[in-house]
């Protein structure tokens, strides 16, 4: 399509900008309910194909993130060259085709083929969208815009949570995978067909805007001459870990901890990641684009806000007395822990010329996805089985391969398998929280020098 967006000024309020930020909105919502699908039912994969925590983690962490970190970078490039409605269009086809592709899977090496295929195409996600958004948005909305399209992610996760959980406890986990493909091809088919692009840089002053997209080495020459974009990819990428960490065993933890049928976990997951991530981003984005009216370096201050209080509060709730008690920390805890998301986004984008966006998210993405989602789920679940094995009273490896208690076990060692894994999986879980204060550090040391790059960035006088 033709683009039609309206030029410079333009507050993002056009129908032509809603009907773009909607349609990405539902994109976002399928590349993220993916993840939630996987995370909720991983205790039931577990069981039926027999799969230890370290392969669990393997699946949802190192295996999908290794191609979707490593294709984020050439995919932000050719987001800097090519249309990128088409582009995500086309990845959407290529993740619903192996998330359908997840449901058949019989064994341990399928899985991860079909999820390494997941990873290669919801690369092509991320800096292609900030690319867009960017476009239609002024400097000071665009963490607000951004945080607009990326709601799909807490509606992903409660939709692929309770309705894959819900599928499952009356059908098969396989079904749940192949339902959520087949929406794929349909926005796929709107992104390609019916969403007009728009014009690169329209938001930004004429001389900031380059002609022809730069090459990798002067869009690392850029980086290394800012100091504060710098440390912002890291903070994000840092907390990347323990949110990644949080999110693809919380299920689990949920589960085993107090014993809840797949279907329980499941809808309970969903509705504290939906709630928490929602609140999250809204309070990190259109609050820290707010405030950044009377302070520009209030967008990293409100990530290492919220990267400080999120861990003790996750801590607080692994401890509960309770499932209602544990259920409302949580919600708190996982608002805290999404306040960097918005703000990270949107400072990558302020500060980097108009055609190198796509390629500055896709490197943030790169190390966001091999530090955070292929790191520490791996570190979560080979600590989870390390502890499992301590904590139990005798043979771990013996009574409960595989962290599952052996086939006519009674019911007291079963009990025993269940209480030596939910603990070793709390353990692993708390200490892969830590590092969210070495990314608080990163937002602060940023925070230090935002001011004066901003100032010093062409693009934001269009402000």
């Amino acid at each position: 399509m033709k683009s039609v967006y309206t030029k410079a000024g333009n507050a993002g309020g056009s129908a032509q900008t809603r009907w773009l930020v909607t349609v990405l909105f539902f994109a976002g919502l399928l590349n993220f309910a993916d993840r939630a699908i996987f995370s909720v039912l991983a205790q039931t994969i577990k069981a039926d194909l027999k799969l230890s925590d370290l392969e669990l983690g393997l699946l949802q962490g190192l295996l999908f993130a290794l191609l979707y970190g490593l294709a984020g970078l050439p995919v932000g490039m050719l987001a800097e060259r090519m249309r990128r409605t088409s582009l995500i269009s086309a990845a959407l086809v290529i993740w619903s085709m192996a998330t359908a592709a997840t449901g058949v899977a019989t064994g341990f090496v399928q899985l991860a083929m079909a999820r390494l295929v997941v990873g290669f195409g919801e690369a092509g996600f991320t800096p292609a969208a900030a690319s867009l958004v960017a476009d239609v948005a002024p400097p000071r909305r665009r963490s607000s815009m951004i945080a607009l399209v990326q709601l799909g992610s807490p509606a992903g996760a409660f939709l692929g949570a309770t309705i894959a959980g819900a599928i499952a406890s009356v059908s098969s986990w396989r079904i749940s995978f192949v339902a959520f493909a087949i929406p794929g091809f349909l926005v796929a088919a709107i992104l390609h067909w019916l969403v007009a692009e728009p014009a690169r840089g329209q938001q930004d002053p004429p001389a900031s805007t380059s002609a022809e997209a730069p090459s990798l080495g002067n869009f690392l020459s850029t980086l290394r001459g800012s100091p504060t974009l710098c440390w912002v990819i890291a903070g994000g990428s840092l907390a990347g870990f323990g949110m990644t960490s949080i999110s693809q065993f919380l299920a689990v933890f949920l589960a085993r901890t107090y014993s809840l049928k797949v279907g329980e976990a499941a809808a309970l997951f969903g509705t504290i990641s939906g709630i928490a991530l929602t609140i999250g981003l809204l309070a990190g984005s259109f609050g820290t684009d707010r405030l950044s009216a009377r302070d520009p370096r209030w967008p990293a201050w409100g990530a290492a806000i919220g990267l400080t209080l999120a861990p003790p509060l996750y801590w607080l709730a692994f401890a509960g007395p309770s499932l209602p008690v544990a259920t409302a920390i949580l919600l708190v805890a996982g608002a805290m822990l999404l306040v960097f998301y918005g703000p990270t986004s949107g400072l990558i984008q302020n500060l980097l010329p108009t055609r190198m966006r796509a390629t500055g998210i896709a490197l943030y993405t790169l190390l966001y996805t091999l530090i955070g989602s292929g790191l520490g789920p791996v570190f979560v679940g080979g600590m989870s089985d390390l502890f499992a094995a301590r904590a139990y009273p005798g043979n771990f490896q013996v009574d409960c391969p595989k962290g599952l208690p052996l086939p006519g076990a009674g019911a007291s060692a079963v009990e025993a398998c269940r209480a030596a894994s939910a603990g070793g999986l709390q353990v692993a879980m708390s200490a892969a929280l830590a590092v969210l204060f070495v990314a608080a550090i990163c937002f602060m040391r940023a925070a230090r020098g935002l001011k004066r790059e901003l100032d010093q960035t062409p693009d934001q006088s269009s402000a």
